[in-house]
């Protein structure tokens, strides 16, 4: 008997159906792109556009109660330790915290009041700092995470990457050195936002699908900015006219910095080890004499076959909300706004960056000492280049800074603070030495394009 005829055996009648209409929900949900209020988005960005545009005003506030509900129970469970919260695995990683986590979720509530009410130390409460996080940054995680969170599901628990990941893989593997399934986390985030690709890689790694290496990878070299941000991006910066050829220039720079990354240390030196607690949970092999999409086909239905309860999936998609809400918004609030405050109020960045003065100077970069400080501060935030850049004169210049911005992924900001949370087996310093290398990749590509096109 065939390993197909085996599959085909072990899976219910009503497989097909399972696979096929909630994959469809999911696709059209996460993967399609729409026009909506003139840009290019996807179905839960417009359920998250809708949210934060109808209840813009309330937002902050609610955000505020979060940090401190946030701040305060984990305070007491820390401390008491009831019966409950320890018997409850969710409750006790969300709640019990050591010191550092509940330093964090105590500054990230003071710093919440501070730009909120605008009182204290300027450089906390100011609008470019604190206020930055508390309404720009943190509303676009609660309402993106609300729908992102429960309707993931859809998308990798009904057998759509097992499909996916069959018909890709060949190409995949020689190129990226990636399994087929990681095409999903790209299309996720080039078409949504970029940390709806580290979700799913999160869940894709803890649930024994990816390898701590191709988790490392995928966290750090596919979760491209979204089409709509690029797009912002290029119209603060006064490029909008240039916006094919820049997202070109974006999608290219991206392209060779994903073939180059996996292949070069640290991520090289990262492990094909599965998350210990649950092991290696695919086969990559197909038999011999079957076509990928039977195969494929076989493997989506036995995935969606073998899916979770909908109340299951209902209460883990609840419990991913409430755990971004309640430990990773205050990890923005807190961290973010440090990160902002060196930015704006320190000359670290522009300290760190002389370096880059006479190599900016050499690609033909006019106003290089303005510009250097712009092609590192993005570490801090991915949006803080953008915004500083605008003051310089030179359109190849701002060309250039906006496109590396975009191009360096690791923002702590959001992505770098999402990755570091989570079970994927990245440091604080290695995600440092990435920064750089897509920094020294990408720009000389950008410069190119620069000079082409401008």
């Amino acid at each position: 008997m065939t390993m197909l005829q085996q599959n085909k055996k072990t899976v219910s009648p009503a497989a097909t159906w399972k696979f096929l209409i909630p994959s469809l929900i999911g696709a059209l949900l996460f993967l399609c792109p729409i026009s909506y209020n003139g840009e290019v988005t996807i179905g839960v960005g417009i359920l998250a556009s809708f949210l934060l545009s109808t209840f813009s005003s309330a937002i902050p506030g609610f955000i505020i109660f979060l940090l401190g509900f946030s701040a305060i129970a984990s305070l007491a469970a820390t401390a008491i330790k009831p019966a409950f919260v320890k018997k409850s695995p969710f409750l006790r990683a969300t709640f019990i915290n050591g010191p550092f986590g509940l330093a964090v979720r105590i500054l990230a509530f003071a710093f919440g009041i501070m730009a909120y009410f605008e009182i204290g130390p300027e450089a906390i409460a100011s609008r470019n700092t604190g206020g930055v996080v508390l309404y720009d940054l943190a509303p676009v995680l609660l309402t993106w995470f609300l729908f992102a969170g429960i309707l993931l599901p859809l998308l990798v628990e009904f057998g759509l990457m097992e499909f996916v990941g069959v018909l890709v893989n060949k190409f995949m593997r020689p190129v990226f050195t990636l399994p087929g399934r990681s095409s999903i986390d790209a299309m996720a985030s080039w078409m949504g936002a970029a940390p709806v690709g580290v979700l799913v890689t999160m869940k894709q790694y803890d649930e024994g699908y990816y390898t701590e290496r191709e988790a490392s990878v995928i966290a750090t070299t596919f979760s491209i900015a979204s089409v709509a941000f690029s797009l912002v991006v290029a119209n603060v910066v006064g490029i909008g006219h240039l916006f094919l050829p820049f997202y070109l220039a974006v999608s290219v720079a991206c392209l060779v910095a994903a073939i180059i990354m996996p292949r070069i240390p640290p991520l090289s030196r990262k492990k094909d080890d599965y998350y210990a607690p649950v092991g290696k949970q695919v086969d990559d092999t197909i038999p011999e004499g079957v076509s990928l999409v039977k195969w494929g086909f076989a493997e989506a239905r036995r995935k969606a076959d073998s899916a979770a309860s909908p109340s299951k999936l209902a209460k883990i998609g609840v419990e991913t909300v409430l755990d971004i809400w309640l430990a990773l918004i205050p990890l923005v609030m807190a961290l973010g706004t440090l990160a902002l405050v060196v930015a704006e109020y320190t000359p670290l960045f522009k300290i760190v960056s002389y370096p880059l003065i006479p190599v900016l100077t050499l690609l033909g970069l006019p106003e290089a000492a303005e510009a250097a400080p712009t092609f590192l501060v993005g570490f801090a935030d991915m949006f803080l280049p953008a915004v500083l850049g605008s003051g310089i004169e030179s359109e190849l210049t701002r060309f250039v800074l906006a496109g590396v911005s975009l191009t360096q992924i690791i923002y702590m900001s959001e992505i770098g603070l999402l990755i570091l949370r989570s079970n994927i087996p990245l440091k604080f310093w290695e995600l440092v030495v990435i920064f750089i290398l897509r920094t020294v990749i990408t720009l000389p590509i950008l410069v190119l394009f620069g000079h082409l096109f401008v």
